[in-house]
């Protein structure tokens, strides 16, 4: 099934921003409560924007603080996927 899975086109592939959008709006957050997570606001800005790539550290963090898959988090971006 699984490789069945991934040769589906239908099958969607979720992008990591859409995965933190996404658990925003489950939770109620603003991008202030990511800071502690991801870093400074500017820091903040610029992965949400797809500018920066997610660390190591913000994974981690992201997948312990809010329950994001590690898996979904360490995908590229759809803005690294074009470069």
């Amino acid at each position: 099934m699984r490789r069945f899975r991934r040769n589906t086109p239908d099958c969607p592939t979720y992008d990591p921003i859409d995965a933190i959008q996404f658990r925003m709006e489950q939770q109620g957050l603003t991008r202030k409560d990511l800071e502690p997570i991801i870093g400074t606001r500017a820091r903040v800005a610029e992965v949400m924007a797809r500018k920066r790539n997610l660390s190591i550290d913000m994974i981690r963090r992201l997948h312990e603080q809010l329950g994001i898959s590690a898996e979904v988090l360490i995908r590229p971006t759809r803005a690294s996927e074009a470069a």
